[in-house]
């Protein structure tokens, strides 16, 4: 079966990682993505290594991995769109496109004739996704916007470490860049609800999104704990707001995530520790009360769970149904045998590695199939046949565009 979106064109006038990010996945769902990006350099992450992908030869390229890991799937076209020949060039390909993404600052393409009201002029039902650190409006707008800066401003890095007071507290951000992969996701839904909305009205639109938007939205229950309570959460390290016990404890050889999620979950683990009086003391009973007298329970269950070795815990809990779980490197996770089952790493091409192992979408249809057949685009790769077979450009034309430093 087809992939979802193989009807769909998508101009992806975007850098780095959350606008990206969201072109990844259309082009994972079948659509037909174009990446403009600049003759000299290209897409900035294509240099942000090492690590770089190496050649058959085992050499570098001029490729980076954190550039690979959002840009599957799609065609690179090299337009220097800051003159006019260029910007004509896009304007062509934008007339025949059903979506552009964008992530420059705000009003940054207008003098190019690159922005929404222009290119909606010429393209009436095109949807127009800009994506920007701070939004289309307000005091704010034209500030740039990196993940880090938004993480910590949308309340993120006040939630995320050791409480201030702990060996090693204060704020920290999150591991990979959160804020930019979520606003790619987003970006990635809005989109299709406004593919949606076209289909019944014929009418296309522009989609605003923001990084710290985001960064603010995705706080999720710190919002609400917030709102409804008017009290400002903390940091708690890897314990959890609303749920005892649900962190990491040190076991006899390593670490284990125990994650008691209702209240018969909490009696079978104190059971199969072999103390089932915890979970009848009634300041235990009940979430609520372990909650409220976390500072009690949680050294007694640290002393619990230190006396067996993490294999030992975990298949213990699995038998009596109380999710549990390791925390694994890297390494370890794609060496899992549910990962390697789920076949998420998958090995898609590459003009100079042969192959490049990469991570699938984490979705399944029933009736569609997403193949990931078309690799990682090296620089420039596809600029000669988009512009000869899309826009009826004849070979001495690109050959003149080229000797001007127009195109790559």
């Amino acid at each position: 079966m087809a992939a979802p979106l193989a009807h769909i064109t998508v101009l992806d006038l975007t850098r780095i990682l959350a606008g990206p990010w969201c072109t990844q996945l259309l082009a994972d769902l079948g659509a037909n993505v174009v990446k403009i990006e600049h003759p000299e350099h290209g897409d900035d992450t294509r240099t942000w290594g090492p690590p770089f992908v190496k050649d058959v030869a085992g050499n570098d390229t001029s490729d980076s991995a954190y550039g690979t890991c959002c840009n599957r799937g799609k065609d690179s076209v090299c337009i220097d769109f800051t003159t006019a020949e260029g910007s004509a060039l896009v304007r062509s390909l934008a007339e025949l496109a059903d979506v552009i993404v964008e992530n420059f600052k705000v009003g940054g393409l207008k003098k190019y004739g690159l922005d929404c009201d222009s290119l909606r002029a010429l393209n009436p039902s095109l949807i127009y996704c800009s994506i920007t650190g701070f939004g289309q409006t307000g005091p704010y707008a034209e500030r740039a916007g990196y993940d880090y800066i938004t993480q910590g401003m949308g309340g993120l890095m006040s939630v995320t470490g050791e409480a201030d007071d702990q060996p090693g507290g204060g704020p920290q951000k999150v591991g990979v860049a959160v804020t930019d992969l979520f606003t790619g996701l987003y970006a990635a839904n809005a989109i299709q609800a406004a593919l949606i909305h076209r289909e019944r009205t014929g009418a296309g639109q522009h989609i605003d999104l923001a990084l710290l938007d985001t960064s603010v939205a995705i706080m999720a229950n710190m919002n609400q704990n917030f709102l409804v309570s008017g009290k400002v959460p903390g940091r708690m390290g890897n314990a959890h707001q609303n749920i005892v016990p649900y962190q990491v404890f040190a076991c006899a050889d390593g670490h284990l995530i125990l994650g008691v999620g209702n209240d018969r979950q909490f009696k079978a683990f104190c059971e199969e520790a072999g103390e089932p009086h915890w979970a009848l003391d009634e300041r235990f009973t009940t979430n609520a009360g372990r909650v409220r007298n976390r500072a009690v329970l949680v050294p007694e269950l640290a002393r619990m769970v230190r006396a067996r070795s993490q294999r030992a815990w975990i298949d213990a809990l699995e038998t009596v149904h109380v999710p549990c779980g390791p925390i694994n490197t890297v390494d370890q996770v794609f060496a899992d045998p549910q990962v390697i089952h789920r076949n998420l790493r998958v090995d898609i091409p590459h003009a100079n590695a042969g192959t490049l192992p990469t991570v699938r979408q984490p979705i399944l249809f029933s009736d569609s199939t997403l193949t990931y057949q078309k690799g990682v685009p090296i620089l420039g790769e596809h600029t000669d046949a988009i512009l000869a077979t899309t826009l009826n450009i004849s070979a001495t034309d690109i050959a003149a565009l080229r000797s001007k430093k127009i195109i790559r």
